[in-house]
């Protein structure tokens, strides 16, 4: 598999998780879209996210329901595609096909999409 360093360190990435948006967060999207949450085109239109009482609501979810462990790697990305082939791994749809999830989440997340798409963009 190639290489797929992220430019940001660990916490960086880790803490956009817990406190940005689901325009910047595929577990944000993820999560949100499994809550009920209403995603929204903002701004210029060109981003989706669950609006400021969306996102917060998510973030204090995440902060009662989510937790966040790691080991070091020297290579991350070999272990990641160990693991999604071993695991159930319901939620994460990169290199995970397999699974008996991945098509309904992949629905859920593109009716999502397609609801924010016919709705009047939020501030």
């Amino acid at each position: 598999m190639a290489n797929r360093t992220s430019m940001q360190n660990l916490r960086k990435r880790v803490r956009y998780h817990y406190r940005g948006n689901a325009a910047g967060s595929t577990l944000r999207l993820t999560l949100g879209c499994l809550l009920g949450l209403e995603l929204r085109l903002v701004g210029s239109g060109k981003r989706m996210t669950f609006g400021k009482a969306g996102e917060a609501t998510l973030s204090q979810w995440m902060a009662d329901n989510a937790r966040v462990c790691w080991i070091e790697q020297s290579e991350p990305w070999d272990l990641e595609s160990q693991l999604i082939s071993q695991l159930d791994l319901p939620l994460n749809l990169d290199q995970n096909r397999n699974n008996a999830f991945h098509s309904r989440l992949k629905e859920i997340r593109a009716q999502a999409r397609q609801r924010a798409r016919e709705l009047p963009i939020s501030s």
